[in-house]
């Protein structure tokens, strides 16, 4: 840290086993550093960005020096100023710039404790700053109790805690026990302790010399952290009524704000002297915050309390919050101090509710709605409420807690629109939990009851319908493609003007039931409406994912790339945990084609984290894609097994078309034709959305290798009819390519230098390499050796950059039969530099300055200048003016070939 370096840290182990002692070290050997606190408090975790605002309120003076993008996003989400929701990245690279500010005079440290018990909004943020950290003098070191309690934080470097040895636990134990211990009652201690030292510590309190001989007193049911908050509860027990009641008081107020506690203790009658006992007893520290000696304890008090007792404190609490500063916060406690409807309260929770919407915090939005609903006395309102709610708990990831709502509001009196919206609700869980066979029916049914009601609403529903038709695929039940299509088209029409979910409605509607040709012309309308869109309306969060199945299927990879990563902005902005899992695996499925694998896999390896936690469905179309294109054979057969069945049991077909379809690739890879025209040839008995036109292309190369021409001409006449209708190089590209599989003498040269240029005009990169693969192949076939080395060569080198193992060993071996080995990769000027220093080169090489290039990729101004440096240092170079010499862009490489 003092060497101009940031790490980062996550402390893990189980309640009690030292790490806020560890952390509390850490702050008292920071010699030289400024040392930020902030505590996880499990009341708070409803409220958006509270975690993040008591770590980082000692920097808000810094506030104004902060780009205004950035300033204004993180005053909004503190609830400083009002505007429209804040996105999340600016949010954390404004947190980004604070820190790295605030590290100029002297290295920060920052220690987050109970890191488990962080709002979402604050450790989504604070984990996209501790992976972003390089160059800052900034250390954040975590604490949480075991992996998987936040999945933000998975991945990052981490340290286990475990419990202390026999002979350690025996020294400690003995150093708060006087007298005689029973050799079995120290034996039965340690074992049941397992070392933890805080259970050692606290245990043998309230114990009298003759409960230790024996050991009588000591219970074995409970688990650990329960037995310690027990030892603790004990100690309470022990001091004064008026001290009980401050502890209590502190206990629910979790801010830490001394002067709000004792402006509540005020009210109780409660004078400064009620703190000696708790201070003298080693169980809180009041200073310039509140600071108990664990989180444990905290929560012991809370937990021991009457139900009476704890809505006595937060009714004073609430009273003594300020209404126009923290009206979230007042509402809460006010929630928490109502026991009998109250409608007033609920209408206060119904606004903060808002206000975390509009500052991306749809878990806090939920936990408000669900809170309010159950303070709502009219029984009609209620039901309303306790939908809104079920909707929200939805889409924030939370199915279970959505059917409960959903459970409850049917039992209330709901008019037959919100019946039919509760029928719409429970259809959407449906498809998040399973994606399969089950959900079209249900949709499709709560389209047709919302007609009379709600046309919009209904064609909304239609649009849910055909998608989930979509991943139902060739497994439908009683509703597939054309079915729902049909029943679409037959809606009502669209009012004037369309909106953009009207547009992806009439497109694919029309695709499935009049075919290809008619439906891309309005489908290239429905994506130029969602590409035209200002980015922050409710049909972009919800209908990207679907326009990003759209783009590829009218091989459109510019509009692709922008609609996914739009999609994935937009998601991680809202935390939106619902569409977030789909946002990534689309966007990785643009780093998949265009080469990117690395940054595929981080992306698929966070969606799969997401699925798991939210307990939707799986989402392995990427996966499978990016293990068919790496060639592994072993794993990638594994995975798409693995797939196939899970997909079979749900009934999601497009997930067994894909699994075909990988299967094609990685065979094509390996150069196991027979195999690969066989998978290919099961991919395209049904017209997956994206993916039949992608099988057609491995069905024409398997069939070519194969001496299946017949099969093969058959392939590239379809694959035709829907690439001369798109017109985009990426089509015409492919189409050039497969031709040219077909094709002799000249003709197929052409096609092939056709397809190298138009495929080297796009995205696609990993089939800008295969055409190089194919193209030297035929020049082998030609005798043209010295050509074919060229091709080969490049071939290999873009295969191997990529990962793309099976591709490039099968380029290796055609350019061992040239009578050229193939080398291995020697690392030329560009080679040198990592991922992000040639990023950064980049930018800086086309002229953009530090702060806009850590702007564009949410990293620091210092960790800018430190990647430059070592970019300088590692093309020996001294300036930046020299970058477009040793670095030139693509657009001056590309020759005619």
């Amino acid at each position: 840290m003092h060497a101009g370096r940031s790490a980062v840290l996550v402390v893990r182990g189980e309640a009690g086993i030292g790490k806020t002692a560890l952390l509390e070290y850490i702050a008292g050997h920071a010699e030289g550093c400024r040392v930020l606190h902030a505590v996880g408090v499990e009341s708070e975790m409803e409220l958006p960005f509270a975690g993040l605002h008591q770590l980082c309120a000692p920097l808000l003076g810094g506030l104004g020096r902060l780009p205004p993008p950035q300033r204004e996003a993180l005053a909004t989400a503190f609830g400083l100023s009002s505007g429209a929701r804040p996105d999340r990245f600016f949010v954390g690279l404004a947190l980004l710039s604070l820190l790295s500010d605030g590290a100029d005079e002297q290295p920060l440290l920052c220690l987050i404790d109970d890191a488990q018990w962080f709002d979402q909004s604050s450790a989504q943020v604070l984990a996209f700053v501790a992976r972003r950290l390089q160059a800052e003098s900034v250390v954040l070191v975590f604490a949480e109790r075991g992996p998987g309690e936040l999945d933000e934080l998975a991945g990052l470097p981490e340290l286990r805690l475990g419990g202390l040895s026999e002979a350690h636990a025996d020294a400690l134990l003995a150093s708060v026990i006087s007298g005689p211990l029973d050799e079995r009652v120290r034996e039965r201690i340690v074992a049941e302790t397992h070392g933890n030292p805080l259970a050692l510590l606290e245990l043998p309190h309230g114990l009298s010399p003759a409960d230790v001989a024996g050991g009588f007193a000591l219970t074995a049911a409970l688990p650990l952290p329960s037995r310690i908050e027990e030892s603790f509860r004990q100690r309470v027990e022990r001091l004064p009524a008026d001290s009980q009641r401050l502890l209590l008081v502190a206990a629910a107020e979790p801010i830490g704000d001394p002067t709000l506690l004792w402006r509540v203790a005020d009210q109780f009658g409660l004078g400064a002297a009620t703190a000696g006992p708790a201070e003298d007893a080693d169980l809180i520290t009041l200073g310039a915050r509140v600071i108990f000696r664990h989180p444990l304890l905290r929560s012991a008090i809370y937990r021991a309390a009457s139900a009476e007792e704890r809505r006595s404190v937060h009714r004073a609490l609430a009273e003594a919050t300020d209404p126009d500063l923290d009206p979230d916060r007042r509402a809460w406690h006010l929630a928490h101090a109502t026991l009998a409807p109250d409608e007033d309260v609920a209408v206060e929770l119904q606004r903060s509710a808002d206000r975390a919407r509009a500052r991306g915090g749809l878990a806090a939005a939920a936990a408000f709605l669900e809170r309010a609903a159950r303070l709502t006395p009219e029984p009609a309102r209620r039901a309303q409420r306790e939908l809104t709610a079920a909707q929200a708990k939805h889409d924030a990831g939370a199915p279970d807690q959505a059917l409960a709502l959903l459970a409850a509001a049917e039992e209330g009196p709901l008019n037959e629109l919100q019946r039919a919206r509760l029928e719409r609700l429970r259809a959407q869980l449906a498809f998040a939990l399973r994606r399969g066979s089950d959900a079209p029916p249900l949709l499709l049914r709560a389209a047709q009851r919302l007609e009379p009601l709600d046309a919009g609403l209904a064609r909304e529903t239609y649009l849910e319908a055909l998608a989930a038709a979509v991943f139902a695929g060739r497994l439908s039940r009683g509703a597939g493609v054309l079915d729902v299509a049909k029943a679409a088209r037959a809606a009502p029409r669209a009012p004037e003007p369309p909106r953009t979910v009207d547009l992806l409605l009439d497109g694919l509607a029309t695709r499935f039931t009049d075919g290809y040709a008619a439906g891309v012309p309005p489908l290239r309308r429905a994506l130029a409406a969602v590409s035209e869109d200002d980015g922050h309306s409710e049909d972009d969060i919800r209908w990207l994912w679907l326009s990003c199945r759209i783009a590829p299927d009218l091989w459109e990879d510019e509009t692709w790339d922008e609609l996914a990563t739009r999609q994935l902005r937009l998601a991680r902005d809202a935390g939106a945990l619902t569409v977030l899992p789909l946002a990534a695996t689309y966007r990785a499925g643009v780093h998949v084609h265009a080469g990117e694998f690395a940054a595929a896999a981080a992306l698929i390896e966070e969606a799969d984290a997401i699925t798991q936690a939210t307990g939707n469905a799986p989402l392995m179309y990427s996966s499978l894609v990016l293990a068919a294109w790496r060639g592994q054979e072993a794993q990638a057969l594994a995975l798409i097994e693995a797939s196939r069945e899970d997909a079979a049991r749900r009934g999601e077909g497009r997930a067994v078309t894909l699994a075909e379809y990988a299967t094609a690739v990685l065979y094509n890879g390996l150069g196991g034709y027979q195999a690969a025209l066989a998978a290919a040839q099961r991919a395209c008995e049904y017209d997956a959305l994206g993916l039949f036109a992608w099988s057609l292309i491995e069905l024409v190369e398997a069939a070519a290798r194969s001496r299946e021409p017949e099969l093969a001409v058959d392939a590239l006449e379809r694959l035709s009819e829907r690439t001369r209708l798109s017109g985009t190089d990426w089509a015409l590209g492919v189409e050039a390519r497969s031709r040219a599989l077909l094709s002799n003498g000249g003709t197929a040269e052409d096609l092939y230098l056709e397809a190298i240029e138009r495929l080297g005009r796009c995205r696609i990169k990993v089939h800008l390499s295969r055409t190089y693969l194919l193209y030297g192949e035929w020049l082998r076939r030609q005798n043209r050796r010295i050509d074919a080395r060229e091709k080969l060569r490049m071939a290999h080198e873009m295969f191997s950059a990529m990962g793309a193992e099976a591709f490039a060993e099968r380029a290796a071996r055609e350019l061992l039969a040239t009578g050229e080995k193939a080398r291995k990769r020697t690392a030329d000027t560009r080679d040198q530099l990592t991922a992000q220093e040639k990023q950064i080169a980049e930018l800086a090489r086309d002229g953009h300055s530090n702060p806009k290039i850590g702007a564009q990729l949410f990293i620091g101004t210092r960790t800018v200048e430190y990647h430059l440096h070592k970019v300088f240092t590692k093309l020996e170079i001294s300036s930046r003016n020299e970058l477009q010499r040793v670095l030139p862009s693509e657009a001056r490489e590309a020759q005619p070939v």
